[in-house]
């Protein structure tokens, strides 16, 4: 169990150091980091390096950004053999719509109890 722990670190503290160096070295915005992480999990997941990178990495390849984009591929591509080209976009929203529902009502509760700014 501890190696499992250990290569979890590891790749989600790679992950990581990719998107700072993004930011610091490339004097990228947090919108073109962003999009950069999720379009790289989508590459990944296309050419099915992305399923066997998380099995080995765990929680390291399954929080980060990068999953996301993993996430809209993998259930456009699902959905895509069973219902053709209408499932490309069902499968997008019916993988990640509990993500990014969770993400839409925890930022708006969190924008209750705290004080945003801006």
């Amino acid at each position: 169990m501890l190696p499992m722990f250990f290569w979890a670190f590891v790749i989600g503290g790679i992950i990581c150091v990719i998107g700072q160096l993004m930011f610091d070295v490339a004097k990228l915005t947090p919108a073109h980091t962003l999009t950069t992480l999720v379009v790289v999990g989508a590459i990944l997941d296309g050419f099915g390096l992305y399923e066997p990178f998380a099995d080995f990495a765990g929680a390291g390849a399954t929080i980060p950004i990068t999953s996301f984009g993993n996430a809209l591929v993998h259930g456009a591509m699902q959905e895509a053999e069973k219902h053709g080209i209408i499932g490309v976009l069902t499968g997008m929203f019916e993988v990640t719509s509990s993500g990014i529902s969770a993400a839409i009502i925890f930022g708006f509760i969190g924008a209750l109890i705290f004080k945003p700014k801006g």
